[in-house]
């Protein structure tokens, strides 16, 4: 694995831990992803998100809006950016119908920590 260019806090190293665990072909909530941390801030989680230097190893693009949408990626809501994050789901087994994720089973919950 690649040094990230910067250092990154120990919250963030939190969240790419644990998107680490987001099996190929789920997504998760930038929510459930909060709740999983402990963390009040799915905001948080987002910009932790945008500034993951280990990409795609921590894959940011499988956590999407709690509204079952897309979200956003790499700092961007819409654009090449939001094509390219939904090109890689599509590879993985993810589809989006009418801006939705066509099968809420692929949500992906994180088990509960004793």
């Amino acid at each position: 694995m690649e040094k990230p260019s910067r250092v990154a806090t120990a919250f963030e190293e939190r969240v790419y831990t644990a998107i680490r665990r987001i099996p190929r072909g789920k997504v998760t909530t930038y929510k459930h992803l909060a709740v999983a941390l402990d963390c009040g801030s799915s905001q948080a989680v987002g910009q932790a998100l945008k500034r993951n230097p280990y990409a795609p190893e921590a894959p940011c693009h499988r956590v999407i809006a709690s509204t079952l949408t897309i979200g956003g990626f790499a700092g961007h809501t819409d654009g090449e950016e939001i094509r390219r994050k939904l090109r890689m789901l599509a590879e993985e087994g993810v589809a989006f119908t009418d801006g939705k994720l066509a099968d809420p089973k692929q949500v992906y919950v994180f088990p509960k920590s004793r």
